[in-house]
């Protein structure tokens, strides 16, 4: 990476510190009816018509637009010097159902306002600014969580655009529904070099920050996450005429599966596990089920201990549901290795803190983010600002306008130093 111009940090004025929070709020309007908290979920009318707000943003904020062929939304503020590779700043503006108004779309917002004070204070960056709201990034009914950062990194393979929902819709097909060109989605790609470093504002999801007293946090690493798909096939029969010891009920392996899974994630204080998804056929009351899907995941910072977890997952699913008669089969939908972010950054983070006064914690990260796509591209790094509470994925999930605006402005101070 080249070395940092230093420039004078971009003022923030109160006009400015309530325009990002305002920005939030207004995208929040935009939610699923019906649906609990501040939904709005990826593939749906409501995340399409989100997008129009963010474009708009964008462009008000002097930005190219563009879509690309996996529906991210690119906002481009030309360098002076368009040999350089771009400074990418973004997050996600999806949610997840029932989720809230700051988990991915906090980031975006600030990346949109950290380009507006960067032209407010009079001084062209050499280096290309993007500004990204990738496509989809929380998980969906296609079984893949960062659609649009894995295209940007050339992750979604033919194979993932096959993939089918509870609908029938391919992912092929939704993406076109976006705006998306699936024909063409290794043009989503970024070429090699393309981009000199990521950087991401994100809510913490977690209580460290608040517990801390502090308002900025430095990202060291992420978690790596491992997601599989487990599907048990036992027999259908009537509730009432079948004896217990000829049942071969395909909810009670989902249920010993769900607990070894609990005891898995438990084993060294390495990891977190969780069962998040069960579906069952028939799902009737009076009749024994006949099958079982469920969505496992674990998450670690220990390479070793995912690895490791991936053996023992796949022989619990043929070992339990053996014992009651069932049949399991288990397919891998991600497979995530932990992600270190970039030293480098992470020291233009730290200083870009302090200059606004702000001493930030150090701390690894234990949810997924667009980060971990992109970073097989170019070096990554996050700010975290707190939640209250810790609480995130669900409707009180929440964070102070102050504490936003601290975290846009150092997010704009390190945009400023490293765009040059």
């Amino acid at each position: 990476m080249a070395a940092v111009n230093w420039y004078p940090l971009p003022v923030a004025s109160s006009e400015a510190g309530g325009r990002v929070f305002a920005d939030l709020m207004r995208l929040a309007e935009v939610v699923e009816p019906g649906q609990p908290g501040w939904t709005r979920r990826v593939f749906t009318p409501e995340y399409l018509q989100s997008r129009e707000l963010v474009w708009e943003l964008m462009v008000s904020s002097g930005l190219e637009v563009r879509r690309d062929p996996a529906g991210n939304l690119i906002g481009t503020l030309r360098g002076t010097d368009a040999g350089l590779p771009a400074l990418v700043l973004g997050s996600h503006t999806d949610t997840v159902a029932g989720g809230g108004r700051f988990d991915g779309p906090c980031g975006v917002m600030a990346a949109i306002e950290a380009v507006r004070r960067i032209r407010e204070g009079g001084v062209r960056p050499r280096r290309t600014v993007w500004v990204v709201d990738f496509l989809g990034e929380e998980p969906n009914d296609f079984g893949i969580s960062c659609v649009g950062s894995r295209a940007a990194a050339g992750h979604l393979s033919r194979e993932h655009l096959q993939l089918v929902d509870r609908g029938g819709r391919t992912l092929a097909e939704a993406l076109a529904q976006m705006g998306g060109d699936p024909d063409r989605i290794a043009e989503a790609r970024w070429r090699a070099g393309a981009a000199s470093a990521y950087l991401e504002l994100h809510v913490e999801q977690g209580a460290r920050l608040e517990e801390a007293a502090r308002r900025l946090a430095v990202v060291t690493a992420i978690a790596g996450i491992h997601r599989a798909e487990i599907r048990l096939e036992g027999r259908a029969d009537h509730a009432g005429t079948t004896p217990m010891d000829r049942r071969r009920d395909a909810l009670l392996a989902a249920a010993e599966v769900s607990l070894e899974v609990e005891r898995l994630g438990r084993r060294k204080g390495l990891g977190v596990a969780t069962v998040g998804r069960l579906e069952l056929e028939p799902n009737s009351p009076n009749v024994v089920a006949e099958r079982a899907t469920l969505i496992a995941e674990y998450r670690s910072g220990d390479r070793g201990w995912l690895s490791a977890t991936d053996e023992l997952l796949q022989e619990l699913v043929q070992k339990v549901p053996a014992r009651r008669g069932v049949r399991g089969q288990l397919t891998w939908l991600s497979r995530e290795d932990p992600t270190v972010c970039s030293e480098e950054l992470r020291s233009v983070l730290r200083a870009s803190a302090r200059e606004i006064g702000e001493e930030p914690l150090e701390l690894a990260s234990w949810a997924g983010h667009d980060a971990v796509q992109v970073a097989t591209a170019c070096p990554v790094a996050m700010l975290f600002v707190p939640s209250r509470g810790g609480r995130s994925h669900c409707p009180e999930e929440w964070t102070d306008p102050e504490q936003v605006e601290v975290g846009t402005r150092a997010l704009a101070a390190a945009a400023t130093r490293l765009a040059g």
